[in-house]
C-alpha cells in the first residue's frame, strides 16, 4: 500500500552538508573556486550558532536545519556562510525572512565578519518562496536580501546532467517532494536510481558515504525490512559490502543526537541506543530483542 506521508529525516541535512561542503559551495556559487580558499579547512560553528539562537522550548514541530560555517577567502580574509534549510511544508509560521535577518545581524555583530546566507526551501508549496525582509516606518526603510534556493523549482534532467556530487542531494530532496504517495517497492527503485547517480560522479570516500547515507535514509520506508532488502541488493550488485548498514547507521545517528562515544560504556548501552531508534520506527518488540540481544522487558521499558 502507498502512504500519504513518509517520514523525512531532517537532521541528515547537517551531516551531508559537512561531508559535501566544497561541492555545496561550488554548486550554489559558480564563482566559488575563485573566491574561497579550499586548501584551508572549514570551521563548523554549530555550538556557536546554538549559543546565539538557543532552540525554542515550544519548537517541537518546527522543521528546519541551520548550519553556520567559517570559510577562508583566497584574498586572505574570513567569511561566514549560513545555510538554512526549510523542510517539508512547515513554512515555520511564515517568518523565515525575519529569522534570516535576525541570523544575519546577530552573527555580524558577534563576529564582525561578512556573512552570506542561503535558504534552501525543501517544502512542497509552490507559492512559498521568501527571499527578502523589509521593515519600514516613517521614512526609515531596512531591506535584507538573501539567497533563496527552491528545490521544487529545479529541473530533474539538469540535476542528472550535473557532475557536481551535491546535485544528488538536491535530486534526492526533489524526488522526495514529487513522489510522496508511493509504495515501498517504488521507493526502493528510486533509491537504486539515486545510488546509480551517485556512483556516476567522482568524489572521495567520505563524500560518497555522506551521499549514500542521505539517499538511503532521508526518506524512510514504511516497512523497515525494505531498507534491509535495499542494502542487500546493493551488496549483491557490487559483489561486496561497502554500505554503512542499518545497525551502524542507527548507532551513528544515536551518537550524533547526543549519545557520544565516550559516554557509551559497553555493549548494553550501544544496544539500548539502537533499540530506541528501532522502537521509534515501529518495529515489533520481539524483532528488536532478537537484533539487539536485549530482553523484551527491557525494550518495553524504554
Amino acid at each position: 500500500m502507498g502512504r500519504t506521508s513518509r517520514r523525512i529525516d531532517d537532521p541528515l541535512w547537517k551531516a551531508v552538508l559537512e561531508q559535501t561542503f566544497v561541492h555545496f559551495l561550488q554548486f550554489m556559487f559558480p564563482e566559488a573556486d575563485g573566491v574561497f580558499d579550499f586548501s584551508r579547512p572549514f570551521d563548523y560553528l554549530d555550538k556557536e550558532f546554538e549559543s546565539l539562537f538557543p532552540p525554542e522550548a515550544n519548537g517541537k514541530g518546527v522543521r528546519y536545519v541551520d548550519k553556520l560555517v567559517k570559510v577562508f577567502l583566497k584574498e586572505g580574509g574570513e567569511q561566514f556562510v549560513l545555510c538554512h534549510i526549510e523542510v517539508q511544508s512547515s513554512k515555520s509560521n511564515g517568518d523565515l525572512a525575519k529569522r534570516m535577518f535576525q541570523y544575519f545581524y546577530r552573527i555580524s555583530d558577534r563576529y564582525k565578519v561578512p556573512v552570506t546566507a542561503i535558504a534552501i526551501l525543501a517544502d512542497g508549496n509552490k507559492s512559498y518562496r521568501p527571499r527578502v525582509y523589509i521593515q519600514q516606518f516613517m521614512g526609515t526603510t531596512l531591506r535584507y536580501d538573501f539567497n533563496s534556493y527552491k528545490i521544487l523549482d529545479q529541473d530533474e534532467s539538469a540535476l542528472r546532467a550535473n557532475a557536481n556530487p551535491f546535485s544528488v542531494v538536491v535530486l534526492t530532496a526533489l524526488l522526495a517532494i514529487l513522489h510522496k504517495n508511493i509504495t515501498d517497492a517504488q521507493l526502493k527503485d528510486i533509491k537504486h536510481d539515486l545510488y546509480e547517480e551517485m556512483m556516476a560522479r567522482e568524489m572521495d570516500k567520505q563524500t560518497r558515504q555522506g551521499l549514500y547515507d542521505f539517499l538511503a535514509y532521508y526518506v524512510s520506508f514504511d516497512n523497515q525490512d525494505s531498507l534491509i532488502i535495499f542494502e542487500q541488493e546493493l551488496k549483491e550488485k557490487l559483489g561486496r559490502s561497502n554500505t554503512m548498514g542499518t545497525r551502524e547507521y542507527l548507532l551513528d545517528k544515536a551518537e550524533k543526537q547526543g549519545i557520544e562515544k565516550g559516554k557509551v560504556e559497553g555493549e548494553r548501552e550501544k544496544a539500548i541506543a539502537i533499540a530506541l531508534e528501532f522502537k521509534k520506527m515501529g518495529l515489533p518488540v520481539v524483532d528488536i530483542a532478537k537484533g539487539t540481544g536485549l530482553s523484551v522487558e527491557d525494550i518495553e521499558k524504554l
